[in-house]
């Protein structure tokens, strides 16, 4: 059975998993209308990818006998000085989401709930690939600094992200 602590600090993680779906759903709009379509597609499939997050919780807190409770999500950003500042914020903020899941990991420690903690471990690995994967794109937006063909080209390579669900029970 799950306890009540780590039920609600995990319906509240459900909220910010879609939240994050919602920001990467407003960065994929940005860039649409900039016409980096690389990049929108692939804020798509970080959005997409953001909602089995929440699907994750929402099924691990059935699972163990909680009751989820969906909570409003709040408005995202909708404007980016630049696509730099656009992959700096959707980096700052998996930081924070890396935050949010070392402080779910620490609760299921001091809650003695040994099955949760099993559970987390899986987000603590995929924040690590998570930062990674924006931080990467970071970085090669500043090196190209503000030359068009470098965006053209860091777009194109962008766009080649596709999204693969995840098999059943994963």
């Amino acid at each position: 059975m799950l306890g009540k602590k780590i039920e609600d600090a995990f319906n509240e993680q459900i909220n910010w998993e879609l939240f994050s779906g919602y920001l990467y759903l407003s960065m994929s709009a940005y860039f649409q209308s900039i016409n980096l379509t690389g990049a929108a597609g692939w804020m798509y499939a970080q959005a997409l990818e953001e909602g089995t997050h929440a699907m994750k919780f929402f099924n691990f807190i059935n699972e163990r006998g909680g009751r989820v409770e969906i909570l409003a999500i709040k408005a995202p950003q909708k404007e980016w000085e630049s696509p730099l500042a656009a992959f700096e914020d959707a980096y700052e903020h998996e930081c924070l989401v890396s935050s949010r899941i070392n402080d779910l990991v620490n609760l299921s420690l001091e809650e003695k709930d040994h099955a949760s903690n099993n559970f987390l471990q899986w987000f603590v690995s995929e924040q690590v690939e998570e930062e990674a994967s924006v931080d990467e794109v970071v970085q090669k937006l500043k090196l190209i600094g503000g030359d068009g063909g470098g965006l053209f080209m860091v777009d194109q390579e962008l766009g080649q992200r596709v999204f693969t669900p995840p098999a059943a029970g994963e």
